[in-house]
């Protein structure tokens, strides 16, 4: 569980990101995570670029951490990032997310 005073974690406000990417978020009803999504993001050195694993069920929120993890990454690195996504139809629909 997210330790209450980092209960701010939560808010998608709170990770660094560029008032344009958290208002799409917003637009699209995302305004903070599950506490599984955050305690994701807060392990180890995994913002710093370290590896991460997670399972979760089926639209439980994985691609959420997947997402802020490479914004960050990128924002921070100024360096390019490649998702892998399983299908075409997939890798069309997060390209238009994306944009």
């Amino acid at each position: 569980n997210v330790p209450e005073d980092q209960a701010d974690k939560l808010l998608l406000s709170s990770w660094g990101l560029p008032k344009a990417v958290l208002e799409k978020y917003h637009s699209l009803g995302v305004v903070q995570m599950f506490e599984w999504q955050a305690e994701c993001l807060m392990l180890g050195q995994v913002l710093e670029g370290r590896n991460l694993v997670y399972s979760a069920p089926t639209s439980a929120g994985k691609t959420l951490v997947a997402e802020l993890l490479i914004l960050k990454r990128v924002l921070e690195t100024r360096k390019k990032a490649l998702l892998i996504l399983p299908f075409v139809s997939v890798a069309k629909e997060k390209k238009c997310y994306l944009q």
